[in-house]
């Protein structure tokens, strides 16, 4: 080759070396390979110099200068097999640079003619491949076009495929050195392909091609219409087998008297399976032959490949997410297997309290279920943020985006749940009432049913169940009947009115004796009286006495006004309240007729006079 030829080729490659970094091969690896293309050929270079300095020297000596002639003779023989292992070692590295370089095809509609591998001058490959691309679609457009008018044609450093005046490409050293050819061989044959291709599709263009991939389409949609009908009948056919064995096969899925699944309901179950089997056949009958039709025709073969990636390309996604997922799955489960049996460890420390077992110095037992809600709570809460990061898309902007927003959904619309459960909190570190205690909130009275970190629920001498917000608990007041009641017992009280006419020692007794007779009223301590008013008409008198048996304080305090009307009337005590009024004198007394004396008689009424006035 001509020095001027080498130093070409040595721009062309050093200009290749540019690139940085190809879709194969990491740019490190790509630059040292090139850097070796770069180097073997500026010292081919360098050898072409020396070898024509030397052929000038050689050319200048005399007939007499026999062993310098031969010195020179020498030099260059030896420059000549150097460069020739150069040259061997240059095609070895471009065959690597093929082997590990990215590779950009040339395409005449779906078909891929050849790839480039090498950029020529700045033109990097990609560019190079689609602007020739697009040189021999403008041709395959040309109605006019001679396939005998597409040659190669020589020049200095390039061999060129033309067309008339137009230069379909340029064909580098590099170029042919890559396929371990030589530039005109692989214009040749890039030469044939190009026409080749031209050729056959301007054939697969023709009417009766046309004619023929519409003939096959038809016959690709009977056999989709006939596997269909097929696949309908053999559904129906399925489903009357199933139906005719069902006596036989299908029998009541059942646990004791619970039955989880009946025979028709396994008949159905069938069914609704045969027709998703069924459907699922077609869906796949029509998405494998769609893509079949989309092949027949050259310009639709693009579609059948981007329609199979519709489906396969989200599929694979998700089997390889799936993939992907199973070392962070077995983390999230390691973590929820420990903090499991953790809790179970915790639960049965805090039942050990709640049994009494367990004491520790200032911790009440009813407190210790209550705290072991809020350290479950707190475990769990504990073990959410360590499973977090193992999520999938938990890294992601809107993952973490939509988190906030229901959190602050969550923030906003459960500010009075909120404060319900920090009042139900601290309702269970106060202690003012447990489940069963006969207690009051407000204008509600009942027994304790429930308590939640929510609700405090209670049930009412009438069997009415209420809920009360805990807000609502710890905002206002609470009486607890049943605290005081456990041991020294709880005064009930009851109020009458008599008359001043009757002796209030005996009144008091009598109330005394009434309380005594009720069941439920403790003996010890004794009942008492206290008068708590005296009134323009009557006395009020009321009766406490202790009890035990809060939840009977309704029937208690009916059985003790029972008692207390019996004594009275017993005793000939007339209860006057609230305002009663009456002549004695010829009237009737109120005491009922069975607690007087045998031929009782109203006193009748009488007018006396002063004879000494």
């Amino acid at each position: 080759m001509k020095i001027r030829h080498y130093i070409t080729l040595l721009l062309i490659i050093i200009s290749y070396s540019g690139k940085s970094q190809t879709d194969s091969l990491t740019s490190s690896r790509l630059s040292a390979l090139q850097d070796q293309l770069s180097q073997f050929e500026k010292n081919r270079v360098a050898d072409s110099v020396r070898k024509a300095i030397l052929t000038d020297q050689l050319s200048l000596l005399t007939s007499g200068d026999v062993q310098k002639k031969n010195e020179l003779m020498a030099e260059i023989k030896k420059l000549e097999a150097q460069d020739s292992i150069r040259i061997d070692r240059l095609s070895a590295q471009a065959m690597q640079l093929r082997q590990s370089a990215g590779r950009y095809p040339v395409i005449l509609k779906t078909d891929t003619l050849f790839s480039i591998y090498s950029r020529s001058g700045a033109t990097r490959p990609e560019e190079r491949a689609k602007d020739i691309s697009a040189r021999i679609k403008t041709l395959y457009k040309d109605d006019f076009l001679v396939l005998d008018s597409i040659r190669s044609s020589e020049s200095d450093y390039t061999t060129d495929i033309v067309c008339r005046d137009v230069v379909i490409m340029s064909i580098t050293d590099l170029d042919a050195m890559i396929y371990n050819k030589t530039r005109q061989q692989l214009a040749e044959e890039y030469t044939g392909i190009i026409r080749s291709a031209i050729e056959a599709a301007r054939k697969d263009a023709s009417l009766g091609r046309l004619l023929g991939r519409f003939g096959l389409v038809l016959l690709v949609i009977a056999g989709v219409w006939f596997l269909i009908i097929l696949m309908t009948r053999l559904h129906t056919r399925a489903e009357t087998y199933i139906a005719g064995k069902k006596d036989v096969w299908l029998k009541n899925l059942a646990y004791k008297d619970y039955t989880f699944l009946s025979a028709e309901q396994e008949l159905s179950l069938i069914y609704f399976i045969l027709k998703v089997l069924k459907w699922f056949l077609i869906a796949l009958i029509l998405y494998l032959n769609i893509p079949l039709m989309f092949s027949i025709f050259p310009f639709t073969r693009g579609w059948a490949d981007s329609l199979f990636a519709l489906i396969w390309m989200p599929f694979r996604g998700v089997v390889n997410a799936v993939w992907n997922y199973i070392p962070n799955f077995f983390s999230i489960a390691v973590i929820v297997v420990i903090m499991r049996y953790f809790i179970r460890f915790v639960r049965y420390i805090f039942s050990e309290i709640d049994s009494e077992k367990l004491k520790i110095s200032g911790f009440h037992a009813d407190w210790a279920m209550p705290t072991f809600s809020i350290v479950k709570f707190l475990l769990y809460a504990f073990m959410f943020v360590m499973i977090f990061p193992y999520l999938p898309g938990s890294d992601s902007g809107i993952f973490k985006g939509v988190s906030v927003f229901i959190g602050v959904l969550f923030s906003l619309g459960s500010s009075s749940a909120i404060a319900n459960i920090i009042a139900g909190i601290v309702i269970t570190y106060m202690r003012p009432f447990k489940t069963g205690d006969r207690i009051r909130i407000g204008e509600m009275t009942g027994d304790v049913i429930e308590k939640t970190l929510l609700v405090t629920r209670l049930r009412t001498p009438k069997m009415e169940e209420i809920t009360i917000p805990n807000a609502s608990v710890l905002s206002g007041n609470t009486i607890n009947y049943s605290a005081p009641a456990k041991n020294d017992g709880l005064i009930i009280h009851s109020t009458v009115t008599i008359g001043y006419d009757a002796p209030w020692k005996d009144v008091h007794q009598a109330l005394i004796d009434a309380a005594l007779r009720t069941t439920g009223i403790m003996q010890a301590p004794t009942p008492f009286v206290l008068q708590t008013g005296l009134e323009d008409f009557y006395v009020s008198y009321q009766i406490n006495a202790y009890i035990k048996e809060v939840n009977r304080t309704t029937a208690i305090h009916s059985d003790l006004h029972r008692h207390i009307q019996d004594v009275f009337n017993e005793r000939g005590i007339e209860i006057m309240s609230p305002h009663y009024r009456a002549l004695r004198d010829g009237n009737t007394t109120t005491i009922p007729a069975d607690h007087l004396d045998e031929g009782y008689k109203p006193a009748s009424f009488r007018i006396s006079s002063n004879p000494d006035q």
